[in-house]
């Protein structure tokens, strides 16, 4: 190891130091080098190259950093946007009420009467709460899956083939899902209670904790898991599929933002029209405490539903108003991630 870099020279190769007092040195010219991996290496503040970081690391490292807070941007910018509709649809799948544009109106003009503009936005912190790690880990997981997934099949740095671009979603949403889950339970009971009930985020942990037990944290969370599955996964898989024709057709492979919201909100509206019935019934278990229901499991929820119902207008109670959402959405949140992850690299640059 004493004579790997004997055949260094930084002048013949090119090598800089970059505001720091160190070298970087390229493998690709160290004899030897099938037992040696092929790392770009610095050395910091050592000319002899007796200390070194992987830059590769380094940059592995940033690359999940940019993810993280260009996934919870995105997140929490989608949702504040819909955040509204969102609440209002909430309130429709939990109850037995008939779900119909007028009503959806009249309910969200009588919130705001009642308890004024804001009122629209009840619940919008635990949202937040929820969305931001959510979104950060959902984005931050796909990229990485991306990038498992294409070193496994061969195609890394590139578009993967329809059923790992399809898979890396499915397990992206299921990660994200699985870390957050109790967030999304409180964020529902906020939703759909009056502000008396509950006086904050921590409240609801607490009064859930102490009247209902820890368990009901989790209830829901096997539809739910079994619905981000072909939401997750047909969303990234439809929003991938739409950005790679765009740019075999045109050349450009950047789409305009336009055009980046216009794939996400075709996006939202397959995945979340896949999966719509576990939603609801997920809906109906999360908040079974403060609606006097008794939810066992998936099934007994859907034959409850259904026989008290219908089952178009049982389970797909809102879809129509998740037509409305859903698009807005979801293509936001992909275009907010673009565009956040492209600033990011330019402002790196000029570092």
């Amino acid at each position: 190891m004493s004579a790997r870099f004997d055949s260094f020279n930084p002048e013949r190769d090119h090598c800089t130091s970059h505001g720091v007092e160190g070298w970087f040195l390229m493998i690709h010219n160290i004899s030897n080098t099938s037992s040696v991996r092929r790392y770009c290496l610095v050395a910091v503040g050592d000319p002899n190259g007796d200390s070194f970081i992987d830059v590769q690391g380094m940059k592995q490292t940033r690359s999940v950093l940019n993810s993280l807070f260009s996934g919870a941007l995105a997140g929490a910018v989608a949702k504040t946007a819909v955040a509204p509709l969102d609440r209002t649809k909430i309130i429709f799948q939990v109850s037995s009420n008939r779900f119909s544009a007028k009503e959806a109106y009249r309910l969200i003009y009588r919130t705001y009467l009642k308890d004024g503009f804001l009122s629209l936005w009840r619940g919008n912190s635990a949202t937040m709460v929820r969305v931001i790690p959510y979104a950060a880990i959902q984005f931050c997981a796909h990229e990485q899956y991306k990038r498992l997934l294409g070193g496994y099949y061969g195609f890394q740095g590139k578009v993967l083939p329809p059923v790992p671009r399809l898979l890396a979603g499915s397990l992206a949403g299921t990660t994200a899902a699985m870390l957050t889950y109790p967030l999304d339970v409180v964020r529902a009971r906020m939703a759909v209670t009056p502000k008396e009930m509950y006086s904050n985020i921590l409240h609801v942990f607490a009064r859930i904790s102490q009247e209902e037990g820890i368990k009901t944290l989790f209830r829901g969370f096997t539809p739910t898991i079994l619905g981000v599955v072909p939401y997750a996964g047909l969303s990234f898989f439809t929003y991938e599929t739409l950005k790679k024709l765009h740019a075999e057709r045109t050349g450009r492979p950047h789409p305009y933002s336009y055009e980046r919201l216009t794939f996400g909100a075709c996006a939202g509206l397959i995945g979340q029209s896949a999966s719509y019935p576990l939603d609801v019934v997920r809906r109906r278990m999360q908040t079974a405490g403060v609606t006097g229901h008794t939810y066992g499991t998936i099934f007994g929820t859907m034959r409850e539903i259904v026989s008290e119902e219908g089952f178009i207008r049982g389970l797909y109670k809102g879809l129509s108003m998740n037509w409305v959402k859903g698009p807005i959405a979801v293509g936001i949140s992909f275009t907010t991630f673009d565009l956040t992850q492209i600033l990011l690299k330019k402002l790196l640059l000029q570092i």
